[in-house]
């Protein structure tokens, strides 16, 4: 997969079939649609382009109203991109003034002119333009206009459900990880380093790394105990994770420590990805460090019978 950093980067001398969005979490039904760019641009000797945007549109179009979570990171979304085989994924940059272009100037200026589109696919609630006001039926009248094909692709259902990142989200922040995991093409997840923490768990026999997220705007899951998976060097490990203000230690901030079975490497300063499978339990407060101790020997075999693993 090629990136390109910017509309303007894009080569003019190639072919497209295009499809855009903010692409957050890489769902199952984004997977649907870049599927079909693929699948045209390789029958119409085509190269298949997803467009995407860097901030997010909302955090640029709402300045006072940043309480929005995202599924990925731009780090992660570029990873689960490149995991679709898409052959060129651009990264255009949002500002406000961007989000001022009409809609028939965005298709003619950007799509047209600069990515050489040949061919569209959307999802079925694709809107564009400045204030979203680009519509599906806008899109079928520019491509008479333009010279360019237009298809759409349906609704992509889960049971009765329509699969969204709004949906992912809501499930994520409920602590339904298990459900998110349905809509996501794999599983939710987060990155951070390991770094100092106060050494209790280490006293009680739970050892636990510390993980700090630096990205600001990366979604986390309703605090309590979860099932998960941890990615080290290359090598997964099983563990159990709490995410929460820890009410029975006493400065009571937020943390998110991570227990892994069966290891007892020092590992400050490395790299940890962590898989949420599913939720134990809500956060709890405890009187004392046994009565913590023993609620995590519960936890313990809890999260191992999820994995099969023996207690």
């Amino acid at each position: 997969m090629k990136i390109y950093h910017s509309i303007e980067d894009f080569p003019s001398d190639v072919n497209t079939i295009v499809t855009i969005g903010t692409f957050d979490g890489v769902h199952k039904g984004h997977q649907i649609i870049i599927n079909r760019i693929n699948e045209i641009a390789k029958k119409e000797a085509m190269e298949s382009v997803v467009l995407t945007f860097d901030p997010h549109p909302r955090h640029v179009i709402y300045p006072d109203d940043q309480e929005l979570r995202l599924i990925h990171t731009l780090e992660e979304k570029i990873e689960a991109l490149s995991k679709t085989g898409v052959q060129n994924l651009v990264l255009h940059k949002f500002t406000k003034e961007f989000s001022r272009t009409e809609s028939v100037n965005f298709i003619r200026d950007f799509l047209v002119t600069k990515l050489n589109m040949k061919y569209m696919v959307v999802g079925f609630d694709h809107h564009f333009g400045k204030n979203r006001q680009g519509t599906f039926d806008n899109l079928i009248e520019l491509s008479d206009a333009y010279g360019f094909k237009i298809e759409k692709i349906k609704p992509q259902n889960i049971g009765e459900v329509t699969i969204s990142s709004t949906k992912i989200r809501n499930a994520i922040l409920e602590g339904d990880c298990k459900k998110a995991n349905t809509y996501l093409s794999a599983n939710f997840s987060i990155t951070g380093k390991v770094v100092q923490g106060n050494k209790i768990g280490s006293s009680i026999g739970y050892p636990t790394a510390n993980i700090e997220i630096e990205n600001q705007w990366k979604i986390l899951p309703k605090n309590g105990v979860y099932a998960v998976k941890i990615l080290l060097k290359n090598q997964q490990y099983f563990g159990m994770l709490n995410l929460g203000n820890r009410p029975s230690i006493s400065d009571d901030s937020f943390a998110i420590e991570v227990h892994l079975f069966d290891f007892n490497a020092t590992i400050y300063n490395e790299e940890l990805k962590i898989e949420f499978i599913q939720r134990i339990r809500d956060e709890q407060q405890f009187s004392d460090l046994e009565k913590l101790k023993s609620q995590l020997k519960i936890d313990a075999i809890n999260c191992k019978q999820i994995f099969n693993l023996s207690s």
